[in-house]
């Protein structure tokens, strides 16, 4: 259940509240936000005395849930906006690491030439193998720095765990979380303490129940800027990397309040096919694209089979327009 407590209570009666109820607190702003488990269906008698309005909601999928709040949250990215009644579909474009200050100038480039406005890269590696690429680190995250202070990108770059999750915090607009630190509630809880938007990667053996509920720890910890991504899930097919659940995403769509963006790069895992995913993926009215694109994608460091090159990323974003359109959507 979610209790909104009175404007005019205090700090202190709040938090006491929160202790009595067994509640996770967090303030909107205005006013002081109680969640207890989804099994409470009424006030609790030592609450009702504070509590303005209250919400039962059917499962632990309580503050992201359309049983509470029926309107897609609208997440403010700098200068335009997506989610609420935006239509917006934005693009986020770049390599999956920073390798280079030239290699990241190139995909700053182009994204500028393009109008794309969220610069992509990891400078933090959750690699499968210890003795691959593991990222530049800090130094990544300093390069990410210097594009958006010099071609005016926002960018998003993921935390690998909780050990750097302040450094990525305080170097980018939008926060990562990839698939694999999805279960990390040091980096969920840290994130629910900013209020910079997160975007959250479904983990590829995962509940849509698991992965909303991660969200909630975010959203509980008081930051109400998440943004859902599917990136595909591990099933009995083999010839790609993972299978993309569309299925899944229209689900996000009918039950949570929260943006929706798909990442087709690492759900098929081969360049070839990133294109008509992506156009599938714009036509089911999504909030937004994680494309992977590298100068030369034959000597990228990390996931180079699903890189789409320059030429290939600016036919991609050319035809993409008109399956926005189509569905009343606009690329942004």
């Amino acid at each position: 259940m979610i209790l909104h407590l009175h404007k005019g209570t205090t700090e202190e009666h709040a938090q006491t509240l929160a202790k009595e109820t067994k509640s996770t607190i967090s303030f909107d702003g205005e006013k002081y936000v109680l969640v207890t488990s989804s099994k409470v269906k009424e006030v609790p008698e030592i609450a009702k005395t504070l509590v303005s309005e209250s919400f039962v909601t059917s499962s632990d999928i309580q503050l992201a849930s359309k049983e509470y709040q029926q309107a897609v949250r609208t997440i403010q990215l700098n200068d335009f906006a997506i989610g609420g009644t935006t239509y917006n579909t934005v693009m986020i474009a770049g390599p999956c690491s920073v390798e280079s200050e030239e290699q990241i100038e190139q995909a700053a480039k182009l994204c500028v030439e393009l109008g794309v406005k969220v610069l992509r890269a990891g400078a933090y590696k959750p690699r499968t193998s210890p003795y691959t690429f593991q990222g530049l680190g800090l130094d990544g995250l300093k390069l990410l720095a210097k594009m958006r202070d010099k071609y005016g990108l926002q960018i998003i770059t993921e935390v690998r765990d909780s050990t750097h999750i302040d450094e990525v915090i305080e170097y980018a607009d939008i926060i990562q979380i990839g698939a694999k630190a999805m279960y990390d509630h040091g980096i969920l809880r840290k994130c629910g303490e900013t209020k910079k938007p997160v975007l959250l990667k479904r983990g590829f053996g995962t509940t849509l129940q698991e992965f909303v509920q991660a969200a909630e720890f975010i959203l509980s910890g008081g930051n109400p800027n998440v943004i859902l991504c599917e990136r595909g899930i591990r099933t009995f097919e083999t010839k790609t990397r993972f299978t993309l659940d569309l299925c899944g995403v229209a689900w996000l769509k009918q039950y949570t309040n929260l943006p929706v963006i798909l990442d087709p790069s690492h759900a098929i895992g081969y360049a070839y096919g990133v294109p008509d995913l992506a156009r599938a993926c714009v036509a089911m009215g999504i909030d937004g694209l994680l494309i992977e694109t590298h100068p030369n994608p034959k000597l990228a460091q990390s996931d180079a089979d699903q890189q789409l090159n320059f030429d290939e990323f600016r036919h991609l974003y050319a035809s993409l327009n008109a399956v926005a359109s189509a569905v009343c959507r606009k690329m942004v």
